[in-house]
């Protein structure tokens, strides 16, 4: 994959005011997902402050040498539920979740001076491109289920038909194909905004026509939520403050429990994640700027920004996806990025608008990133010798546990579909390498 723009270069400013632009669309309806789905009147707007600022943090740790952005994280989701289920108060769990955040940011500092201490060659000797290319593809077709679901579904209104949406979403999938295919210059690069403003304008035409006739089936855009916007985000550390008296050490000891396996967890994913993006750039991330940088940013860039928005920050797949298919990997289309999610925060119309993108359309762009994702990881096997039954054994057994779903709960924690096919190809590929 060539990038046009690499790591270190500097596009004009109006063009990057636009690729970020196109970042924040990819990122968006996952980064907002994760408070909307935990709920207990965490906001949307925070979160969305919250993965900028850790962001930011975590391009400084890594030195502008990452291109990618941090959002908020699913697979803490079940820690957040587990903190707010046992706190005594609201506020308790906001103080909870923040302490959750700190714990779970806490064990990626200490796994960064481990890696500092005893160097990355372990990782690439426990994780080859035999184990990484499919885990790496794992993660894209992990999330096939979620673009497809939210392709045939308008969001908020359940009386909407299903084709209408898949019209809609297919809409946009063709359009961002075919800037990127067709597409010169500029239109090549930022597909995504092509295709999701073609999307929407199919999606309001048909939810013009439903609301005139009163038919509902083709009402695709909710337009209420532009109702009831809040101008200011609420902001994790002010509620979080309300509710430190309460906190008990039997409830510090259920935070800890349901927040710190899960970082250990997180942590094979965030090695996949810089894997596959070190191969669409062509730049081992974990020899420069290091692993050890990329877990601090990750980890500090998570503690603080939970520290306004509730949830612990991971790297984004979407983000990954959007660099591989716009051919731009520059850092500071990323640090716009950021800053453009901190001020979106405070503008409530814009922020509602961008919610009000439905799901379909966010389907038929996510049915490209994820592919990418997916490919991606797959081209990292090219080279591996499938003929050898070691490999090929290795390669299906991470691909069958991770689109089967295989996936390990104990407790408030849960092992990924994505954590269990690496562990289990790693143990695969240790055990039938001990073949002399």
């Amino acid at each position: 994959m060539k990038m046009i723009y690499n790591v270190s270069d500097k596009p004009k400013f109006g063009q990057t005011l636009v690729f970020a632009f196109q970042q924040l669309l990819a990122i968006l309806a996952a980064t907002i997902a994760v408070p909307a789905i935990v709920g207990s009147d965490m906001s949307t707007s925070a979160a969305l402050f919250g993965a900028g600022v850790g962001t930011i943090i975590y391009l400084l740790f890594t030195r502008f040498k990452s291109p990618v952005f941090l959002g908020s994280s699913f697979a803490f989701i079940g820690s957040m539920f587990a903190a707010f289920g046992g706190a005594a108060s609201l506020e308790v769990g906001y103080a909870g979740i923040l302490i959750g955040a700190i714990l779970a940011g806490l064990v990626y500092v200490v796994i960064a001076i481990v890696v500092k201490l005893v160097g990355v060659d372990w990782v690439n000797k426990l994780m080859p491109a035999v184990v990484i290319g499919p885990t790496v593809a794992i993660i894209g077709l992990s999330l096939a289920g979620n673009a497809i679901g939210d392709l045939s579904n308008a969001a908020g209104n359940v009386a909407t038909s299903p084709y209408v949406c898949i019209i809609c979403g297919l809409v946009t999938l063709f359009v961002t194909m075919i800037c990127s295919v067709f597409g010169k210059k500029m239109l090549k690069m930022i597909p995504f905004i092509i295709g999701i403003v073609c999307g929407y304008l199919v999606a309001t035409v048909f939810t013009l026509v439903g609301n005139s006739t009163g038919n509902a089936a083709l009402v695709v855009i909710d337009f209420s939520k532009f109702a009831n916007m809040k101008w200011v985000p609420d902001f994790t550390f002010i509620r979080a403050f309300k509710g430190f008296s309460g906190i008990t050490p039997a409830y510090i000891g259920t935070v800890a429990a349901a927040y710190v396996p899960v970082a250990f967890v997180v942590f094979a994913e965030h090695i996949a994640d810089h894997k596959n993006l070190s191969s669409i750039i062509e730049k081992d991330l974990l020899e420069d700027p290091g692993l050890h940088n990329t877990l601090l940013g990750d980890g500090v860039g998570s503690m603080i920004g939970a520290f306004f928005g509730g949830c612990p920050n991971t790297t984004y797949g979407e983000s990954v996806g959007c660099v591989a298919i716009s051919g731009n990997a520059s850092v500071v289309t990323i640090l716009t990025t950021a800053v453009f999610a901190m001020v979106a925060a405070f503008l409530a119309p814009f922020v509602t608008f961008l919610a009000t993108i439905p799901a379909c359309v966010m389907g038929g762009v996510c049915v490209a990133l994820y592919g990418f994702i997916a490919v991606s990881g797959l081209k990292m096997i090219q080279d591996v010798d499938l003929n050898d039954n070691k490999n090929l054994f290795t390669v299906s057994v991470i691909l069958i546990a991770g689109i089967g779903g295989l996936t390990l709960n104990f407790g408030a924690v849960t092992i990924t579909e994505v954590a269990a096919a690496l562990i289990l190809g790693i143990i695969t590929n240790k055990v039938l390498g001990l073949k002399k």
